[in-house]
């Protein structure tokens, strides 16, 4: 199945199992977000990607400069573990890691939750790539990615378990927009995938053409 398809299938459960009261309100927020999103606010392809040190899942530090050593760098933010479109997302770039070191490029996934989280999630999924902590989304700020949850799903988070103070360190609800960047061994963005409907993700194969292109 396509990741489009896997996302769509989560979706349309969601849609036609959650409660009214459930649906209508996450329903409200992802629309009204969607709608107040400014794509000009975020990074542009032609920019240059703002330096970063965020600490991988076992507290090690991690730099962009440390990557971009190597050459160009792939990154991709989510929400957290927590967001099942996440984890098929991840899945997602799991599948074609080893395509994307073979062509000599770097992959991170960026998050807001701790770096004890983090560890948890690479875990359960076997990831093997780099999961790194944005703790208080500074970073997602720079890159003008942040989506502030509203207070309304709030009770909703906290009937499913979903305890931000736990995960992120703070109980904000504020969390990155699902982006996906590449940038060239010198730091600049040459393709972005930055959509404020978290329903929505990169396909794997795009990412590949992306890096096809840069590779020419």
């Amino acid at each position: 199945m396509a990741q489009h398809a896997e996302l769509s299938a989560i979706l349309e459960n969601f849609e036609k199992n959650a409660p009214e009261p459930v649906l209508s309100v996450i329903t409200k927020a992802r629309n009204d977000f969607i709608e107040s999103f400014d794509p000009k606010a975020a990074i542009q392809v032609g920019e240059t990607l703002p330096e970063f040190r965020l600490s991988d899942a076992v507290g090690n530090e991690r730099s962009s400069a440390e990557f971009l050593a190597n050459g160009p760098l792939l990154i991709t933010f989510y929400r957290g573990e927590w967001c099942p479109f996440c984890n098929i997302a991840l899945v997602g770039f799991q599948k074609i890691v080893d395509e994307i070191k073979s062509k000599g490029i770097s992959f991170v996934a960026i998050s807001p939750e701790l770096p004890n989280q983090s560890l948890s999630t690479a875990e359960k999924h076997d990831l093997k790539f780099p999961v790194l902590s944005d703790v208080g989304n500074k970073y997602a700020k720079q890159l003008g990615i942040l989506f502030q949850q509203p207070d309304s799903l709030r009770p909703i988070f906290d009937k499913f378990g979903h305890r931000f103070a736990e995960r992120n360190g703070d109980d904000s609800l504020v969390v990155p927009v699902p982006a996906t960047i590449l940038v060239d061994e010198k730091g600049v963005v040459r393709n972005t995938f930055i959509d404020p409907d978290y329903t929505k993700r990169v396909e794997p194969a795009t990412v590949l053409e992306w890096i096809n292109e840069l590779k020419k």
